[in-house]
């Protein structure tokens, strides 16, 4: 069985605690690309009914991060070098129109709350820790999105940040890519306050493009290490 550690749930909506936690563990590589997500085993460790277990399971897989192979069960999702590549291309527009709408139509008080969120990832470096740099860059985005006026960026990108979740995480894995990560964020920052759409578009642009480069070259990396595609079951065994 997988060692993962506790994930107790807390009073809340039992199947949204479950996906929440499901999904930070596969995000914080409790659960690695490729392991078999087996009904019996997640019930055991959030100790809640096969039925919430599915329900989570199916929200992830909408998201990217589960895939679904008929007869074998659920896996947590491999993602190639190639796939992430087009996956930064369309993020990397979407991120620059959401940049250059919230610079043109944000309030300034939507400004501030950028400024502080990045505030709390420039004080993060000094105790790095993945899932409180992925929780601050998700609010950070959330508050881009609420104030870019464009509201099939905001779902289409979304969109795209779930399913980006592991790349993120990959990215940041990178001991040099915080402090860059910092300084790309705080050129989008500053663009936004001086209320410049076109480098706000271009600061937005080059931090994905540069995320990207480097979670892109950790995955080459990583399949040339692991080889063909595999996926591994609860007893072991290595499937192709």
């Amino acid at each position: 069985m997988t060692k993962v550690r506790s994930l107790n749930i807390v009073a809340a909506p039992i199947r949204v605690q479950v996906e929440d936690k499901l999904r930070l563990a596969i995000i914080e590589g409790q659960f690695h690309p490729g392991a078999h997500l087996s009904d019996r085993e997640l019930i055991e460790i959030f100790n809640v009914s096969r039925t919430v277990i599915r329900e989570a399971v199916r929200s992830l897989e909408a998201e990217g991060l589960v895939t679904s192979i008929p007869h074998r069960g659920q896996f947590v999702s491999i993602l190639s070098a190639d796939e992430a590549a087009q996956i930064y291309a369309v993020r990397g527009v979407l991120e620059a129109l959401a940049g250059k709408g919230f610079a043109e139509n944000a309030t300034r008080e939507q400004v501030a709350e950028l400024r502080a969120v990045f505030k709390e990832l420039a004080a993060a470096k000094k105790n790095p820790d993945g899932a409180t740099l992925l929780s601050i860059k998700r609010r950070f985005y959330d508050i881009l999105l609420s104030g870019c006026g464009n509201q099939y960026v905001t779902r289409m990108l979304n969109q795209m940040l779930n399913r980006n979740t592991q790349l993120r995480a990959t990215s940041l894995s990178d001991p040099d890519r915080l402090p860059n990560t910092i300084k790309e964020i705080r050129r989008i920052v500053t663009a936004i306050e001086a209320r410049d759409a076109q480098e706000a578009w271009a600061a937005c642009l080059d931090h994905v493009t540069k995320a990207g480069a480097v979670a892109i070259a950790i995955l080459r990396q990583r399949e040339l290490q692991r080889g063909p595609y595999t996926v591994k079951s609860t007893n072991g065994r290595t499937t192709k």
